[in-house]
């Protein structure tokens, strides 16, 4: 793989940016056990989104990794995934918010939160807070017990794991270094992500 420049995400911090059709995004995670929060929108009608229940549903399995095709609520085709050195991703839980820690941590005071680092980026490019969809997770471990009570579990990716998607169409992409303290073994660190052409 040729070397390209590589952008960080700060701990507890997000970004957003254009990729294009036919562009690869590189997503490592640097330190180990460290999630990204990724949602994405058609560059050129916002009001299409990544769908966390399209994709599961046309995938037909929760765990989401190389090989499978990330779905738009309008059912295209958003990105391809190419590579995943890790291969646990989650796609049911949503960015963490203010109220997440309200009601999950008990903290009442201010917490960044990925979904206020995924409106706020997103902010430039006319994407509301109310049109945040469920993120893909990258490197989340969230497992499944058999009373169907969900578990998350300390990332299983280690430093330098990463996941190589396509994009399908011009895109809007947000992401985060999450700032939920389960998600992350407790430890907050950086995202970094590089993007090239075909």
């Amino acid at each position: 793989m040729n070397e390209h420049q590589t952008n960080r995400i700060a701990p507890q911090t997000g970004a957003a940016f254009l990729l294009k059709k036919g562009q690869y995004l590189k997503v490592t995670d640097p330190q180990g056990e460290q999630v990204s929060d990724l949602v994405c929108f058609n560059a050129a009608d916002t009001k299409e989104w990544l769908s966390s229940g399209k994709t599961l549903d046309y995938s037909n399995t929760l765990l989401i990794t190389q090989g499978h095709k990330l779905y738009s609520n309008r059912s295209n085709v958003m990105m391809e995934i190419m590579q995943d050195t890790n291969g646990r991703n989650d796609f049911l839980l949503a960015p963490c918010s203010p109220e997440t820690f309200e009601i999950i941590y008990g903290i009442d005071s201010y917490h960044p939160s990925c979904f206020e680092n995924l409106y706020t980026n997103l902010e430039p490019y006319g994407i509301t807070p109310d049109a945040i969809p469920v993120a893909f997770n990258i490197f989340m471990n969230v497992q499944f017990l058999p009373d169907g009570t969900l578990s998350v579990d300390p990332p299983l990716s280690s430093a330098g794991d990463y996941v190589v998607f396509k994009a399908a169409m011009d895109l809007i992409v947000g992401m985060t270094a999450c700032s939920a303290e389960q998600s992350n073994n407790y430890r907050f660190k950086p995202i970094d992500y590089e993007i090239w052409d075909t």
